[in-house]
């Protein structure tokens, strides 16, 4: 399969690219930053030898950006499998944020996966055939303290998802929104907060990767996964 992941360096992305990599799948990544990324592709072509890594610079919160990265996808084949993992989390809130932090994380979290999904899609539907997993939050279901414009962008992103999944359901096309809680990255190290108090990367992965295993009448809607003592 055809499977294209954006925000692949590192974190969940990187783990997404992992498990299929590791079933010898053709991967196309993409990260903003050139040499994280490129490290990324090289451990999975050393990693993963029976699978194709293809990768590609790209800051996805520019909507040419993503134009330029779906083309370049598609020179290769319309995609099997699509995963809007690109983006980031800016803690804040509303009342007190600094004046372009609202725009940074629309930016990033949904304008990234909207322009990326509508570069691809026309070839998608013409396939008549894929699967769009969107990595949402818990911040996409509920208001938490410090959670801003982030919890706000995420929200969008579930809407983006919802919305999404109305439109393709007759097209033979999947979507599946993803929601996890607190999950261990970089982001987390230094924080204090003990790895086993927050769930692995790979969980969200192996998630993600047995959804795409169902039958083409069966779909996963929302996966929403919290560590098992609960949110932070």
């Amino acid at each position: 399969m055809k499977v294209v992941i954006t925000g692949a360096s590192q974190g969940i992305g990187y783990a997404i690219a992992e498990i299929f990599a590791a079933a010898g799948d053709t991967l196309f990544i993409c990260s903003k930053t050139d040499a994280r990324l490129q490290a990324a592709a090289q451990k999975l072509a050393k990693q993963f030898p029976a699978a194709t890594v293809h990768s590609k610079v790209a800051d996805l919160s520019i909507p040419e950006a993503c134009a330029s990265f779906g083309a370049w996808c598609l020179s290769f084949g319309t995609p099997d499998i699509l995963i809007n993992n690109a983006g980031f989390f800016l803690p804040g809130d509303i009342a007190d944020e600094n004046q372009g932090i609202l725009e940074a994380q629309m930016s990033a979290n949904l304008y990234s996966a909207y322009h990326t999904t509508r570069s691809l899609l026309p070839a998608m539907i013409q396939q008549k055939t894929g699967h769009i997993f969107n990595i949402c939050s818990i911040a996409s279901l509920q208001a938490y303290p410090q959670g801003g414009a982030y919890s706000i962008s995420k929200f969008a992103l579930n809407g983006f998802s919802k919305n999404l999944r109305v439109e393709l359901k007759d097209k033979g096309i999947k979507v599946t929104g993803v929601y996890p809680g607190a999950t261990y990255t970089n982001s987390w190290a230094g924080s204090g907060v003990a790895p086993a108090r927050i769930m692995e990367s790979a969980d969200i992965a192996k998630m993600i990767f047995a959804a795409a295993q169902l039958s083409p009448q069966a779909v996963v809607e929302d996966i929403v996964l919290r560590p098992q003592w609960g949110d932070l």
